[in-house]
């Protein structure tokens, strides 16, 4: 199995996350969204993901390739696939509130704030940040009051789901974009619960091989 990655990508780092949760070992690929005008815009990368983007997944099955994009349908497969431990809960309203804050980042949130948008609007004289800015703050109240609703540890319940593994890389995103973080305590009260648990350690985007290697005095 080969995880096609970008070390930064919040996308990435939710199928990661995911994963790691599950004990599924994998190749970690580097696909960089920059250099060179971008390695998703390769022929060979398009001919995996047409949308030029990251994650992509691919595995061998019956001796043929399979190949998935889009981190929640990698994710709703490999809970399918490996449902222990689970990331969506049994109980059909609490399965709904997860896949609901799921969205709330994934198609309410990152879609406005990702490198293509805001190479676009830096193109067109935009402040591509105070935009970003503007989206994640207004995407995290309306997480921080399902979040709120749904109470518990993490984002829904006792237990990690699919609604944390979106979560805590969107939060690493609006400290990027220098958004306040403490009008969300309840998310921040997540963050803090999934942060010593050995998959999100794993899957942070420090520990990934293609993150840049700090400068050292000296």
């Amino acid at each position: 199995m080969k995880l096609h990655s970008y070390w930064r990508s919040s996308c990435s780092w939710r199928v990661r996350i995911g994963l790691a949760h599950k004990g599924v070992s994998y190749e970690y690929v580097p696909v960089h969204l920059v250099r060179d005008g971008g390695e998703q815009h390769a022929a060979d990368y398009l001919a995996l993901n047409g949308l030029a983007q990251v994650p992509t997944l691919t595995w061998r099955h019956d001796g043929e390739r399979r190949v998935l994009t889009q981190s929640l349908a990698i994710l709703e497969w490999l809970e399918a696939e490996r449902p222990s431990p689970p990331l969506i809960p049994n109980d059909a309203f609490l399965a709904a509130q997860v896949r609901e804050q799921a969205e709330i980042v994934n198609a309410g949130i990152q879609p406005l704030q990702n490198l293509a948008m805001l190479q676009k609007l830096k193109a067109e004289g935009a402040d591509a940040k105070a935009f970003g800015r503007e989206v994640i703050t207004r995407g995290l109240a309306a997480l921080e009051r399902s979040v709120t609703s749904s109470g518990g540890a993490f984002c829904v319940g006792e237990q990690v789901t699919l609604a944390d593994l979106c979560l805590i890389p969107q939060l690493y995103n609006a400290r990027r974009f220098e958004v306040e973080l403490s009008a969300f305590p309840r998310l921040l009260s997540v963050e803090a619960s999934c942060a010593g648990l050995p998959a999100f350690i794993a899957a942070h985007p420090d520990k990934q091989p293609d993150a840049p290697v700090p400068e050292t005095d000296g």
